[in-house]
């Protein structure tokens, strides 16, 4: 680790440094080397426990990435393929005309079913049986495939449920067995984590926000008020719960920059001997599978088969080769087909931007040459 190391230590000291982060984690690789590993700032204000390279951070959707992944995996080895229809896996899931649904759909956010009930409580989240039941037994919003929109919550019940009937076990046992565990990460990745594990935990805060906010600006007629109820959206009061970090909920997850930075790695190249998918399931994966103008959040959107494309802001160029999962409060993890890159930032005080992310963003690809 050279320059980059240093050049990130410092940014991220700096937004430390300057009141506008609580804690933070950097992790790069290229080409399966480890060449950024960078934390700066607290873990837990109250005890002033700082942040280390293994604490694990509640990043919401940037988890999403390895919910994927695991499908991916799954799909190589045959037990499904992108255009099974769900049915086939969860009978039950074929209520009010749903039949047509298939992997490839809940992969690229094109399903159709993008709502939880509007009377949904953090509770009913935690709950497995009764959220798949929810879904189950949802309408269409769309004809499968023929729109895009971001299915926040439905995502990670949606696979989390392809995999568990596949598999007959529960997604964050199959992400440890074949993922987190063989990758040297089992401790600092996860879907629900157990209670004992949560004193190693990074404490969420909210940022503080000027003027009226992010949500009140956005039109009232938005369908993203009738995909979920609003006491659901992403916050450091619901994303410190314990409940809530038990849980199985792959919509999100815990990690470390450094455990997610690692997946991504390890699915652009070989890491300490472990490659997770093929090369050529690699491209069928991060291929543009739907784009167009979001139909729950309305902003344009670009998807492969279960990573977001484009990468952060002009750092990366918009460019089609990086595929990743951004979460709610502003972290970010990625990998780029084009230059073997992987990277990943964690934090604990959620903002309404992905400002601090793009800038380290920028920050690596200078530095490696990109």
């Amino acid at each position: 680790m050279g320059d980059v190391q240093k050049q990130i230590q410092k940014a991220i000291d700096d937004l430390v440094d300057s009141g506008a982060e609580r804690g933070m984690q950097v992790a790069v690789y290229r080409h399966g080397e480890l060449v950024v590993d960078a934390v700066a700032g607290i873990a837990d204000p109250a005890t002033g426990r700082p942040v280390k390279s293994d604490t694990p951070f509640y990043n919401f959707s940037i988890v999403k990435g390895a919910a994927s992944t695991v499908t991916h995996m799954l799909a190589e080895r045959g037990l499904f393929r992108y255009d099974t229809p769900l049915v086939d896996l969860w009978p039950e899931f074929g209520a009010h005309g749903k039949q047509k649904v298939t992997v490839r759909h809940v992969l690229s956010h094109s399903a159709g079913v993008p709502g939880i009930p509007l009377d949904t409580t953090p509770e009913d989240l935690c709950d497995w049986d009764k959220m798949c039941a929810a879904i189950a037994g949802s309408e269409l919003w769309w004809e499968p495939g023929t729109k895009i929109g971001y299915h926040a919550y439905t995502f990670g019940y949606l696979v989390g449920e392809i995999i568990r009937r596949a598999t007959g076990k529960a997604i964050s046992q199959v992400l440890r067995e074949d993922v987190s565990g063989p990758l040297g990460v089992g401790d600092e990745l996860y879907f629900g984590m157990p209670r004992s594990e949560h004193d190693r935990l990074a404490i969420l805060e909210d940022a503080a926000v000027a003027g009226p906010g992010v949500m009140s600006a956005m039109p009232p007629d938005l369908p993203m008020f009738k995909a979920g109820p609003m006491t659901l959206v992403p916050t450091a009061q619901l994303g410190n719960r314990e409940d809530i970090l038990i849980a199985d909920i792959p919509a999100g997850g815990k990690t470390s920059a450094r455990a997610i930075a690692r997946m991504y790695a390890a699915l652009l190249d070989e890491v300490d001997g472990v490659r997770l998918i093929s090369p050529a399931r690699l491209r069928e994966a991060t291929a543009v599978a739907m784009s167009g103008t979001d139909a729950i959040f309305g902003m344009p959107t670009k998807w492969a088969l279960g990573y977001a494309i484009g990468g952060l802001g002009s750092g990366s160029g918009g460019s089609n080769s990086v595929f990743g999962v951004g979460g709610a409060g502003g972290s970010f993890a990625c990998g780029d087909t084009a230059s073997g890159i992987a990277f990943a930032v964690t934090k604990n005080r959620l903002t309404s931007d992905f400002g601090a992310a793009t800038q380290l963003s920028r920050l690596v690809n200078e530095a490696l040459g990109k």
